[in-house]
């Protein structure tokens, strides 16, 4: 098999594209020693770094109802409970539902915690530490520090011990895309301080360095990066459907300053040749980050474009 890392952007239902970046690596011959992801990209990342190939991924994603992501908290009202959610927990859905399918089949794969993904650090960057030999690494912000959290790598700031940390939290706090599911909140069982965490994306939402050697020596395998959102300015609206509103001046900034907080950073990224030259970049303009209502059709055009991405991307590679 060929090995790669990989990293996946984050980006709601554009994510189905990273589910068919990774599925055609793996038919490909592909294998996959460490894989970082944010939001979405680590919910894919996660179910790879288990050891699921193609038909167990697909599995996966076929028992994943995506109308039920957005899920509702108690009296489950349209609107009503979506309002008194982010007035009382300042997001308008729970996110337990993804949080729960993703345990259960991370489960059934033989992962429940990040002890179950240690990898032995053959050959590994002499600069590591010991809590960095994990097959995966999950991207997210902590807002009370104002810092990216590279978990499990980071867990020691908490003093917490990485090998006991549950996977599919740690990809449940990646996900917690501001005011739409409920941040999440990680506390120091030595100081009794809590952070309140919200999803990478935030701080980094597609961290294709995050794997490069910093001892001098050359990487063992490339390092592959799949990216799901569009590029600015045209792809404005795409990120938030919704923001694609004409909107009064004050708020018309407003949204470009939230959108540029998601992809700006990484787009700046993406002008370095040497990012570019490693990225897979998918069309997903078919669907918002939040149109979890999208049909099979639309699902099954984001799957072919990012095969075609793939495919692409392999013909024109250069060592």
């Amino acid at each position: 098999m060929v090995q790669a890392d990989l990293v996946l952007e984050g980006g709601g239902v554009k994510g189905i594209g990273a589910v068919g970046a990774v599925l055609r690596l793996l038919e490909l011959g592909y294998s996959f020693p460490r894989i970082a992801g944010t939001s979405v990209g680590a919910v894919v990342a996660a179910l790879a770094a288990a050891g699921a190939d193609a038909g167990q991924i697909r599995g996966a994603m076929g028992r994943l109802e995506l109308s039920r992501v957005p899920d509702r908290m108690s009296p489950r009202l349209p609107l009503i409970s979506e309002g008194l959610s982010l007035l009382t927990r300042n997001g308008a859905y729970e996110g337990d539902y993804i949080r729960d399918w993703l345990d259960h089949e991370l489960h059934a794969l033989g992962v429940t915690t990040f002890g179950d993904l240690r990898r032995e650090p053959d050959g590994d960057d002499g600069d590591l530490h010991g809590d960095q030999h994990y097959k995966l690494v999950v991207l997210a912000t902590d807002i009370t520090h104002g810092r990216l959290l590279r978990l499990p790598w980071d867990y020691h700031l908490f003093h917490r011990e990485p090998d006991e940390q549950s996977v599919a939290d740690a990809v449940r706090m990646s996900m917690s895309i501001p005011l739409y599911f409920e941040p999440q909140r990680l506390t120091d069982p030595v100081t009794g301080d809590t952070s309140v965490i919200v999803d990478g994306a935030v701080l980094s939402n597609f961290a294709v360095e995050i794997f490069d050697r910093t001892d001098g020596q050359q990487p063992r395998w490339p390092t592959f990066g799949v990216r799901i959102l569009p590029n600015l300015p045209a792809g404005m609206d795409q990120v938030f459907p919704a923001l694609g509103l004409p909107l009064p001046p004050p708020f018309e900034l407003l949204k470009k300053v939230v959108v540029t907080a998601f992809v700006g950073n990484d787009q700046t990224h993406l002008n370095l040749p040497a990012v570019r030259n490693r990225t897979i970049a998918i069309d997903t303009s078919e669907v918002g980050i939040t149109e979890f209502d999208a049909d099979p059709d639309t699902v099954q055009t984001l799957v072919h474009h990012a095969r075609e991405a793939v495919d692409t991307f392999l013909a024109n590679r250069r060592e």
